[in-house]
């Protein structure tokens, strides 16, 4: 038995994962132990939770694999630094004293905190080191179901790279191009996330969520001030429009005075019909860059299949484009694409490439549906629950569908938790809230008195696999939740909403499941397999059986600006502070 254990953090959304003899075993983000959203510290809590998982100690641990090399992410500051000087000198002396102190010598700090776990003799010996987008290539590829593919990694910055092109084959990967810092789709994506009021690393699909409210007026004035698109998809950003090369922010005055208009106040509850025009033109924008790679890839390498990975692959509507265009037969998307997944990418491939290790091919994919975290028994639940002195029911599972199903046509929010937590940022059946997607008022009810968030934010679908096509104009699976489609014509509610503008559009019936259909009539689609997740396959199929609508709501069982929760404990808090009307912990029932 081989362990490798792989290792984010220090940036944003820390985690720890395992592989046993190239096997995905378990994989935990920090934040959903410490209940800190986007945790960067160490992921000391994963490591734990996954070495009690498998009831093993550090030690049995072969190697350990950071997911990115620090000596080229502070050659990047430092050149960055002198290029830019003397205007980077802001930048420099706030980096340099944290660099020096904590992440220079990377590796000392961790055999630090691993020492805090476990002391271990001769410890540093275990201690790998990956490259950054290597690890978000690893993390799509290895776990896809291709034995040969196109793999682009599209960030903010790594290393030094911020988008990348490889070909994965068989076990290993070849990088074949890059656009390196300060260049970046990931990083101009974010200094709008900012621009329009939403916070960068976390409000990017806030921001995403938003642009189908606006028109992409400003989208002319990006093209022609702001980046520079060559044929194949590559780009230059102008720097003269941005911040964060010299200084603390990611935009300055110019991009301000360019758009006409000052940033828009953090999470200001109010948002103009200006900053949805904003969100529209940058979201179009990025989408016909991200098509411009694909279709440039795709004409000069006659690859058929493609693997998605960095944060930007989060951008489920760019993702839905690619697919709706069909550039590529089959398109994979590694679901914690984002930092997270560099700590399984990193794992990967040391197994693959370091000790070259041939993969085991299936037919589908090797993420277990990225149920990949903790579980909890009947017997644990039911210990929590006495101990919280709390009223509840027991029914065996056969009683238990049938009436949480009945209960969701009620109109009733179910807070749902089962089985292993979910990896990566999507709830997808186990830590999730439920609703009933026929309901007209269901998002705005989860919205503004479960999950306390901002209005305009869409849910999604989880539907059975086999009536994907009958309702979403979707061919492929997208168990994942990672991809938008176009709700299906003959779903469609004719309205005329000409005169609308902004979130106007909000509550306006446009489908037979509105709480599920975006004002663009588009949908964030999970198709959910019974060989994956029987349970809530089962739970989805009750509720047809009941309604004909084999469609669930389905959203991460967490409130604004905290983690998705993780532990019976988490979602027994997360209930009663907020107006859901039922919660279902494993078999048992508990009742408002």
């Amino acid at each position: 038995m081989i362990r490798i254990l792989g290792i984010s953090a220090f940036y944003h959304d820390s985690a720890a994962a395992l592989l046993e003899n190239g096997k995905i075993v378990n994989c935990i983000q920090e934040e959903r132990l410490s209940r800190k959203k986007n945790d960067s510290s160490f992921p000391t809590l994963s490591i734990k939770k996954i070495l009690n998982i498998q009831n093993i100690s550090l030690s049995e641990i072969d190697y350990i694999i950071f997911y990115e090399k620090p000596f080229l992410k502070f050659n990047r500051i430092l050149e960055t630094c002198l290029a830019f000087a003397p205007y980077g000198f802001v930048q420099f002396m706030k980096s340099i004293p944290i660099w020096i102190k904590d992440k220079l010598f990377l590796k000392l700090k961790i055999i630090d905190e691993l020492n805090k776990i476990e002391k271990i003799k001769d410890i540093q010996k275990k201690i790998k080191f990956s490259e950054h987008h290597l690890s978000h290539a690893a993390s799509a590829f290895y776990a896809s179901s291709f034995d040969e593919s196109l793999i682009l990694t599209i960030d903010g910055v790594g290393e030094w790279a911020t988008s990348s092109i490889s070909i994965g084959k068989k076990n290993k990967i070849k990088k074949i191009g890059e656009i390196k810092y300060p260049h970046s789709l990931g990083l101009l994506f974010s200094a709008f996330t900012l621009y329009c009021g939403f916070k960068v690393n976390e409000g990017e699909y806030k921001l995403m969520g938003l642009a189908p409210y606006g028109n992409p007026k400003y989208k002319d004035l990006i093209y022609k001030n702001l980046i520079q698109i060559e044929d194949d998809g590559s780009f230059q950003l102008n720097m003269d429009y941005f911040d964060y090369c010299v200084g603390l922010n990611m935009i300055n005055k110019n991009f301000c005075r360019l758009f006409g208009k000052k940033s828009r106040k953090i999470d200001d509850p109010k948002i103009d019909v200006f900053y949805m025009d904003i969100a529209a033109s940058i979201q179009e924008v990025i989408e016909e860059v991200i098509l411009k790679i694909c279709k440039s890839l795709k004409k000069k390498y006659s690859i058929a299949n493609i693997c998605l990975a960095g944060g930007v692959a989060l951008n489920c509507v760019a993702n839905g484009k690619i697919v709706s265009k069909k550039i590529f037969k089959n398109i994979y998307i590694q679901p914690a694409a984002g930092d997270a997944g560099g700590s399984l990418g990193a794992a990967l491939a040391y197994w693959h490439i370091g000790l070259n290790k041939e993969r085991n091919i299936q037919s589908y994919d090797n993420m277990n549906g990225s149920y990949l975290g903790p579980e909890y028994t009947n017997e644990y639940i039911k210990n929590i629950l006495d101990k919280s002195h709390l009223n509840y029911s027991f029914f065996e599972t056969e009683e238990l569908l049938p009436k949480v199903s009945k209960l969701l046509s009620d109109q009733k929010v179910i807070g749902w938790f089962q089985g292993k937590m979910e990896f990566g940022p999507r709830a997808l059946g186990n830590r999730s809230i439920l609703g009933d997607p026929r309901s007209e008022f269901m998002q705005s009810v989860i919205n503004q008195k479960i999950k306390f968030r901002e209005g305009f934010r869409p849910f999604a679908p989880a539907i059975l696999k086999e009536f994907a096509s009958q309702w979403f104009d979707l061919e492929i699976e997208s168990p994942y939740m990672l991809l938008v489609s176009k709700v299906k014509k003959n779903k469609l509610v004719n309205v005329n909403e000409d005169n609308l503008i902004g979130l106007e559009k909000l509550n306006v019936k446009r489908s037979n499941i509105p709480a599920v259909t975006h004002v663009n009539c588009t949908a964030r689609v999970q198709t959910v397999d019974e060989n994956t997740n029987f349970l809530f396959y089962r739970l989805i199929s009750n509720f047809n059986n009941l309604t004909g609508c084999p469609i669930l709501i389905n959203t991460s069982f967490n409130v604004k600006d905290e983690p998705m929760v993780c532990d019976p404990k988490d979602a027994i808090d997360c209930f009663l502070r907020t107006n859901m009307d039922y919660l279902v912990l494993g078999n048992y029932l508990l009742s408002k």
